[in-house]
């Protein structure tokens, strides 16, 4: 059989793949697997300096010292609306790669972050007001598009068998924008540096990852103006099932990014410096630890790791309730990470689920072999957006709650205690809907009188 050609098409602007399948075995050893990985890259590359850029405040709210004027619901403030526009932004972005190819998009939604990096480098000064600092905070937000852009796009370049690792690998590469955001944050203290120098450092950044894109990325012709998916999707009831769950795994884990080092300086009395110090640990860990979530995830299964997952998170939320009211510093600390870690090895593994879930559907409507792989490809891509905007506004919720258990009670033992129940939550859908007996074996009902090939959402 000869390998569908990967070749641009010549009466088109930019780099195009006019053919692409990757469920045939001999066209991804031959050329598919060598360009998947080359766009998986630097679509990483990008992905990972737009997280920077949305948590980017998380670092900013610790140089704020007393002569900024802002309180620490200010501060939960600013960090909110950062995680509100990036949780919105997911949506339109999903789309964009559609429209203009993941290639092209992943150019401009690169060169975007530089507005809210120079805007941000512009005003960061005692002084400004607080409406001011809060029109940057949102403008950051827009790297938390990133995401949604990057996982559609690399969705569509791997075969169902790889989609575990390769989505977890670029979400997880991505993620630890996170992390080395606080990272640099904490140099630039230690050296008692400013604001604009952790924002001076990222805009030739930007610009590098922009003309990387350019240079070695690909565009998709079959992803393109399939606006249907998008209705499909939203129709579909296992999307919002699923973004749901997401708000337990990715909306902990950019919450928590954001909330960490607060915390510590609001709830324990840490200098921005000590904060500065144990904040990145946890978000570095929690991003390195995806894509072994998702490889956990191909190997036995998305929805028993993520119902176990959310057993091991409840456990760790519980350690930091008792922590927190005994105002024990080191086991919060530890039991944070520890949650952290968790918020990881779920991101992957819900993130697995979804391709499994539409080939599932795929095969109890009849479908087998490329046709039923690009059904899934179809419906997953395009719910994965959706999935990610609301996912992300779990974020959003973990800073308000903050912001009102720190107004309340002088501390997040509040919030805590919340997460908690909402976890228990999350492990009662997974179990109820992919994993009990009668819901793993809705998927093969369809296709039972006959010999296709059956998928349960038990495999997903």
């Amino acid at each position: 059989m000869t390998a569908p050609s990967t070749a641009p098409a010549a009466s088109r602007g930019g780099r195009w793949i006019e053919h692409w399948d990757p469920e045939n075995e001999a066209f991804w050893n031959e050329t598919g697997e060598k360009v998947a990985r080359r766009n998986l890259l630097f679509s990483v590359l990008s992905e990972h300096i737009g997280f920077s850029i949305w948590t980017v405040w998380s670092v900013m709210v610790l140089f704020m010292g007393p002569e900024y004027g802002l309180t620490p619901a200010d501060k939960f403030f600013l960090v909110s609306m950062a995680t509100l526009v990036g949780a919105i932004v997911r949506i339109p972005y999903t789309f964009a790669v559609a429209i203009f190819g993941g290639r092209n998009w992943t150019i401009v939604s690169a060169s975007l972050l530089l507005i809210p990096t120079v805007a941000a480098f512009v005003v960061m000064e005692p002084g400004t007001s607080f409406n001011t600092f809060l029109i940057c905070a949102m403008l950051a937000g827009i790297g938390g598009g990133n995401f949604a852009s990057s996982m559609t796009n690399i969705n569509a370049f791997f075969p169902l068998r790889k989609k575990g690792w390769a989505l977890g690998l670029n979400a997880g590469g991505g993620n630890i924008g996170v992390p080395v955001v606080q990272l640099i944050g904490l140099a630039v203290i230690g050296a008692s540096g400013g604001p604009r120098v952790l924002l001076g450092i990222y805009i030739p950044f930007i610009v590098i990852a922009a003309v990387l894109a350019a240079i070695y990325m690909d565009n998709i012709s079959s992803v393109k103006n399939d606006t249907g998916a998008a209705k499909d999707a939203v129709k579909e009831a296992h999307t919002w099932i699923m973004s749901f769950l997401y708000i337990g795994t990715f909306g902990s884990f950019i919450g928590y990014s954001f909330a960490f080092g607060l915390v510590l300086q609001t709830q324990f009395g840490r200098t921005p410096l000590e904060s500065a110090y144990v904040t990145f640990i946890g978000p570095l860990l929690g991003s390195l630890i995806r894509p072994v979530g998702g490889a956990l995830a191909d190997k036995y299964g998305g929805a028993k790791i993520t119902l176990w997952n959310y057993v091991a998170m409840a456990g760790a939320t519980g350690i930091i309730v008792i922590a927190s009211m005994q105002k024990s510093l080191p086991l919060f600390t530890t039991a944070f990470i520890v949650l952290f870690v968790l918020t990881g090895i779920g991101n992957g593994s819900t993130f697995k689920m979804i391709p499994g879930i539409f080939q599932a559907k795929a095969v109890a409507k009849g479908l087998n072999g490329e046709e039923a792989a690009a059904y899934g490809r179809r419906l997953s891509g395009a719910s994965m957006g959706i999935i990610g905007a609301v996912g992300a506004l779990g974020g959003l919720g973990i800073n308000l709650a903050f912001r009102q258990s720190f107004l309340s009670v002088g501390s997040g033992t509040g919030a805590f205690l919340s997460f908690l129940a909402f976890y228990g939550l999350c492990f009662a859908v997974t179990w109820a809907v992919y994993l009990r007996k009668s819901a793993s074996n809705t998927a093969t009902t369809t296709a039972a009188a006959d010999s296709k090939p059956q998928l349960s959402y038990a495999e997903v």
